[in-house]
């Protein structure tokens, strides 16, 4: 299985608290190697071999809106 870089867009994010949840919950999906969530933008950077619908499943069960902005491969 190819590694990829999924980018979402998460809606509703307002604090710190905010992004930890969010990015707590994204790492616990399997295949998730690393997770960075910019509070400022929204948005969620996810590196590994996860689904992007595990991905939207795990914010939206934190109570986040979030749609797939650009999934892209990863070579190397």
């Amino acid at each position: 299985m190819s590694h990829a870089i999924i980018e979402l867009q998460v809606d509703g994010m307002t604090c710190a608290h905010c992004k930890r949840a969010v990015e707590e919950s994204l790492a616990k999906v399997q295949g998730v190697e690393s997770v960075e969530v910019d509070l400022q933008s929204g948005r969620a950077t996810v590196a590994g071999t996860a689904a992007a619908s595990d991905l939207l499943v795990a914010v939206e069960e934190e109570g986040y809106d979030a749609t797939v902005i650009a999934p892209r491969s990863q070579h190397g």
